[in-house]
């Protein structure tokens, strides 16, 4: 059996335009179709945190949090007090697929690892737990953790 190189190489040629062409238009896109279907927005779940309260207490309300790994969630983060607060989690940040982060009338997509809530601020964190564990959460603002600002976030199976 004898190959012709000069066709293997115009049948690779062939394939590689195929996948290009299917790649171009639209076949690569399945899963940002799947994440924006109107039938995943339904099924994300909400939960909200209230970074400190409108006296100036030190907390997060509520201090412990449970997701379920592959689970999509909408994550509303509110500070009702008068000072600035951090939402920070790395190990939980790195267990996590983001797909984005709104506040204020802007968008942030990409790896997000605490989150900087003013007074009165809201944003909402939209994400997908991937890893399992316990995790710490805590304000890194000088005193805030101290003064017990924690808190413990829990991703399940």
């Amino acid at each position: 059996m004898v190959f012709d190189i000069s066709r293997l190489r115009r049948i690779g040629v062939l394939l590689v335009g195929l996948l290009m062409s299917w790649l171009c238009l639209g076949g690569g896109t399945l899963q940002a179709e799947a994440i924006a279907s109107p039938a995943n927005q339904r099924m994300m779940t909400d939960v909200t945190v209230q970074l400190g309260t409108e006296a100036g207490e030190l907390v997060f309300v509520p201090d412990h949090l449970e997701f379920s790994a592959g689970r999509r969630y909408r994550l509303r983060l509110e500070n009702p007090s008068p000072t600035k607060h951090y939402f920070t989690s790395k190990d939980f940040a790195d267990g996590i697929w983001t797909q984005k982060v709104q506040a204020a009338g802007v968008e942030v997509k990409g790896a997000i690892h605490e989150l900087e809530l003013q007074p009165g601020a809201v944003a909402e964190w939209v994400f997908v737990p991937e890893k399992t564990g316990t995790y710490n959460l805590r304000c890194i603002i000088a005193g805030h953790t101290e003064a017990g600002m924690t808190g413990e976030i829990a991703i399940d199976p």
